[in-house]
């Protein structure tokens, strides 16, 4: 079965992603990584997180990934050593300088070769290995085709990686250099502004001020916005193609969406390790699941071939979501402590505004939305209150019995 790996932004999500099924996270320590904008993790906490996952049998990845100036390489040597101290599994790196300093370094440490290297060929991958690469994550503009083609020319101790969900660059591999031409941010820093998401016009030389738009849709023109990577009918053929292990992105994501595409996926690969037919009677459940969070119009990437415009580009600024983030579970308290006043109640840290008497949605850890109905909510003070309208708030909730294992409820829009 292929390895499942989550994002984790934060301590949050890690978790998150541990309790609904990844089989390994990643994520950033506060330097090195190409999201800067993530809460990602300090040194105490990457030692809870590396403690939590390994105590649910998780494995822990950590991006070290940017494209390294002379200015970056500070540091280096005493960053990795602390990795390895906190036992973390395995760097996910991208600068063959970076990549050397850290076989000299931490030698005992697997390395992953980063998507932002950009592996293309059977040949670059060999060449990765030999250098002390264990696994390589594929350029995401390789075909199924080529990456089996890639499996069958290389040692079978090289593990494949691949994105399988989530938003995708329009950039080669994510290399890019759009952001920091137009908002001075570099994107091979862990920087980028998103410009491949803004609205574009055409300006002609001598008509400064004179704005054309260049047609595509009613909303205006997104030629560089991509529409989501969505693999999930397509399992069987990357497991088929040679691939180890399938990658979500979103480490700028909600718990919420972490949960709910990690939990899909997980469902979605024990299906089919126990039959294909079960696995592929249940491929609308999978896809209806995974419309309800966040997102842009799915597409199978470059994966099936090189994909048109009308199957790639995202002609919108805006996301689709038919489900609002209402809250997380914090805490569980038993019928049987009859002195407390939320005996059997829930501890919720609220997320998204909801009042008493609403339909809501707990999202299991192993199955799909559970509904049930807000019929009681009580302060921290235990008193009763008709509303959950500020975020963060700690309340108590009445919720049914799964709530004792999970943790994520939603509200339908």
């Amino acid at each position: 079965m292929m390895e499942l790996l989550a994002p984790a932004g934060g301590l949050e999500t890690l978790k998150t992603a541990v309790l609904y099924g990844a089989d390994a996270v990643y994520m950033g320590g506060t330097a090195y990584g190409l999201r800067a904008k993530a809460r990602n993790f300090d040194r105490g906490e990457m030692q809870e997180a590396v403690a939590f996952a390994h105590a649910h049998g998780v494995k822990v990845h950590v991006t070290v990934n940017i494209i390294a100036h002379d200015r970056n390489l500070e540091g280096l040597e005493e960053y990795l050593k602390l990795l390895e101290q906190i036992h973390v599994d395995a760097l996910i790196m991208a600068d063959a300088g970076m990549i050397m300093t850290a076989r000299q370094t931490v030698p005992d440490m697997e390395i992953h070769l980063s998507t932002q290297a950009s592996a293309t060929n059977y040949a670059t991958f060999n060449f990765w290995h030999k250098m002390g690469v264990s696994r390589v994550v594929c350029a995401r503009e390789l075909s199924l085709d080529e990456i089996a083609e890639i499996r069958r020319k290389t040692d079978p101790s090289l593990e494949i990686e691949a994105f399988a969900h989530g938003a995708m660059c329009i950039s080669i591999s994510g290399r890019c250099l759009l952001s920091n031409y137009l908002a001075g941010r570099d994107s091979n820093q862990g920087l980028c502004a998103h410009p491949c998401r803004w609205q574009y016009r055409l300006v002609e030389e001598t008509r400064p001020g004179e704005y054309f738009p260049i047609t595509e849709g009613e909303e205006g023109t997104y030629i560089f916005n991509s529409k989501d990577l969505c693999m999930i009918e397509h399992l069987p053929q990357m497991e088929e193609a040679g691939i180890n292990s399938i990658k979500i992105e979103g480490r700028m994501k909600s718990p919420l969406y972490v949960a709910m595409v990690t939990r899909v996926y997980r469902e979605a690969l024990d299906d089919l390790a126990q039959s294909r037919s079960l696995y592929e009677s249940k491929k609308e459940y999978y896809k209806h699941l995974l419309g309800l969070v966040s997102h842009r119009s799915y597409t199978t990437g470059f994966y099936l071939g090189r994909p048109g415009p009308d199957e790639q580009v995202y002609d919108s600024a805006d996301y689709i979501r038919h489900v609002d983030f209402a809250g997380v579970v914090r805490d569980t308290h038993k019928e049987e402590d009859k002195d407390s006043f939320h005996a059997g109640m829930c501890l919720i840290e609220q997320r998204g505004k909801f009042v008493k008497g609403d339909t809501l949605y707990l999202l299991g850890q192993r199955g799909g939305l559970i509904p049930f109905t807000a019929a009681r909510i009580l302060n921290t003070e235990g008193c009763e209150v008709e509303s959950a309208p500020h975020a963060q708030e700690k309340l108590y909730l009445t919720m049914p019995e799964q709530a004792r294992q999970d943790m994520v409820f939603v509200k339908e829009l």
